[in-house]
């Protein structure tokens, strides 16, 4: 125990009163425990638990007296931290995505991350600069030092298999010879369920889901050897996953080797069936090379409104009046730093009207915004501008997608969450105008050009015997840009390739098959070409309306609920019993859309189920005339692309080899 208590030190100096209160308790309990075990220290021996920010490699000096303190302290871990072989680090780490601990020495710990065998992965991502990550390099630093020893933590989750990890799993891999992962999920933010449905809840009183994680270095693996990875799911409820962790050790817990493999390594299981053929396809943003991430405001009830008037009234009150920070923050719920940031720009702020624009920001559900980074946190106008200068049309994926699912469209610049509930989306557009250093102009007097890889495309070319054309024409044997498009966008939506390749999908920007036959081609362009139009509400089709909103009232969003009431009669299951219901969608206790079908209800696109979201994000707000009929068009384009995602399995049930 007193060799134990020589080499411990606290781990963090984040809130120095927080601090101070676990630095006291720490030593009241060790007191305690020392007391119990019959251990009686010698006149002025001290515990060695210091006060020091374990990140930093000293603490500076600045003359005071309880600088000093701070200093003798920092000083005494120091020398620990130096000079003894540290053999054991535990602890549940903190969990902070935007950290502040950014120290040098730290940070160029963190770079060993970024790579995986030498090459760097170029992940634009800061998740790798969350805290647990930087004290799980901080406590592997020591070990590795060390020769031999054992980190223990428990932390967030999603190292575990988030592609952005990849360089730190082959790290971790590369150091330990052993890794031992007990994932505990319970992550809300992705309402994570047991396998068999029933609820999934987290050990701690958070969202994101945590894992326990054992690694151990034992200074035998041969240097260019990758360790050992033991796997164990724990799911259910909080109370179970209590009593399991308390009832098992190492030794019994039924842990699965994995196989990790390159470039990812995940540290769970995975299917790998599929992949050979999967990865002989293109990769998105290969055939798109100019893409981004959606725009990201840090406060979307100031940046974002329902109309272009909504905006600029907003802005000229914000900037005709005095108001502070606090203020702010609470009259528009605005993220860190982010009122700082738009009352520095406050001066230099000129409302212009040309720059209010359109903005995709949920499906089926468009805002105004205004596009100047004085107001947005990321414009991202290298490639939005191509947006605003001119006609076009992008297809809209997460890198990462949790949902399997989130594919969409988009004529306007786009929000980072437009389709995905948990991911940023990035969009690639098909056309880039003639740069012009952001300033916004309408004039389309120089040609447009295909945001599109030559390389690929001349494959395509050659394996279809066309001929591609920089705008749709009818001449035969050609094809265009917007081909391309209609039929990546219709192979995304084929249900047999979203779940043959789901595991696939959700670790990257999806490969698409290059097509072989020209009859299949122009079925699947055909396909794409009306789910495009339906998704951007574009087509004629939308407004032959299926619903009815046959009650007067304030039309005021209240309470929304879907009632069954009766059979569709189009959708009969293989034995012709049918399996849709069409139904009353409530919006208060009186107003309803009479004729909704329950499988549009419940539609998912991404993360979001529009048919329910678009109302919900409108409780308490009066539905005018126009509201009420981009409502039903809303139900249509469901209904139509529900229809069209069959139809497209049909293709390749008859034969297509894309699939």
């Amino acid at each position: 125990m007193e060799q134990l208590c020589r080499n411990t030190f606290i781990a963090r100096l984040n809130g120095f009163e927080l601090l101070m209160a676990s630095y006291a308790m720490a030593h009241l309990q060790l007191d305690l425990l020392l007391t119990e075990t019959g251990y009686k220290p010698t006149t002025n021996q001290r515990l060695r638990v210091y006060l020091t920010n374990s990140l930093e490699e000293s603490h500076p000096d600045t003359g005071t007296l309880f600088a000093n303190w701070l200093s003798t302290e920092a000083n005494e871990a120091n020398r620990i931290k130096r000079d003894s072989p540290v053999m054991c680090v535990i602890g549940n780490p903190p969990y902070s995505g935007i950290s502040s601990n950014n120290g040098e020495w730290i940070s160029n710990l963190i770079n060993d991350y970024k790579f995986v065998d030498g090459v760097h992965f170029n992940e634009r991502k800061h998740w790798l600069n969350d805290d647990y990550v930087k004290f799980l390099r901080y406590g592997q630093y020591f070990i590795e030092k060390n020769g031999s020893g054992v980190l223990a933590f428990i932390n967030p989750h999603g190292f575990l298999h988030n592609p952005t990890f990849r360089g730190m799993r082959w790290n971790l891999l590369k150091a330990y010879d052993k890794i031992y992962t007990i994932d505990l999920h319970g992550n809300s933010n992705k309402k994570e369920t047991a396998p068999d449905g029933s609820p999934d809840i987290n050990v701690f009183d958070i969202q994101q889901g945590v894992s326990i994680n054992i690694f151990v270095k034992k200074s035998t693996k041969k240097h260019n050897e990758l360790g050992q990875i033991f796997h164990y799911d724990l799911y259910g409820k909080r109370e179970l996953k209590y009593d399991f962790l308390s009832e098992n050790s190492l030794e019994t817990i039924d842990f699965k080797e994995l196989q990790p493999i390159h470039p990812n390594f995940f540290f769970i299981p995975k299917n790998n069936n599929g992949i050979k053929k999967y990865e002989t396809g293109f990769r998105i943003d290969s055939l798109f090379p100019k893409n981004v991430t959606g725009i990201v405001s840090m406060g979307d009830e100031f940046a974002f409104g329902e109309t272009k008037s909504q905006i600029r009234n907003k802005l000229n009150e914000f900037k005709n009046n005095q108001i502070t920070e606090i203020e702010l923050k609470a009259k528009y719920n605005l993220g860190k730093n982010y009122a700082e940031f738009i009352l520095k720009n406050k001066n230099s702020l000129i409302v212009d009207d040309s720059k209010i624009i359109k903005c995709s920001y949920r499906p089926f559900d468009n805002k105004w915004t205004y596009f100047d980074n004085k107001i947005l946190w990321r414009w991202r106008v290298e490639v939005m501008q191509h947006f605003i200068l001119g006609e076009n049309v992008g297809l809209v994926i997460p890198k990462f997608n949790k949902e399997d699912d989130c594919f969409f469209i988009s004529n306007n610049i786009i929000a980072h969450k437009l389709c995905s509930a948990y991911d940023s989306n990035s969009i690639f557009p098909l056309y880039l105008y003639p740069e012009n250093n952001g300033q916004q102009s309408l004039d389309q007097s120089k040609e447009r050009k295909p945001n599109l890889n030559a390389e690929i495309v001349n494959q395509i070319a050659t394996k279809l015997g066309l001929t591609l054309t920089i705008e749709k024409e009818i001449t035969k044997g050609t094809f265009s840009p917007i081909d391309i498009l209609d039929y990546i966008y219709a192979l995304l939506h084929s249900p047999t390739y979203r779940e043959k390749y789901k595991e696939f999908l959700k670790i990257d920007f999806p490969r698409v098959p290059y097509p072989t036959n020209k009859e299949i081609f122009w079925q699947l362009v055909r396909f794409g070409s009306e789910l495009r139009q339906i998704h951007l509400l574009e087509s004629p089709v939308v407004e032959n309306y299926i619903t009815q909103y046959p009650i007067d009232g304030d039309n005021v969003v209240g309470k929304i609920s879907f009632q069954p009431s009766i059979y569709s009669e189009e959708r009969p299951d293989a034995n012709g019993n049918y399996t849709d219901y069409l139904g009353l969608v409530f919006i208060n206790d009186t107003q309803y859309f009479d004729n909704v079908p329950e499988s549009a209800w419940n539609f998912y696109i991404g993360g979001y189920q529009p048919a329910q979201k678009w109302l919900k994000d409108r409780k308490g707000r009066k539905l005018e005339f126009e509201d009420i009929l981009h409502y039903q068009k809303i139900i249509v384009a469901l209904k139509q692309t529900d229809t069209i995602m069959k139809q497209i399995d049909k293709i390749n049930i008859e034969g297509s080899d894309s699939v």
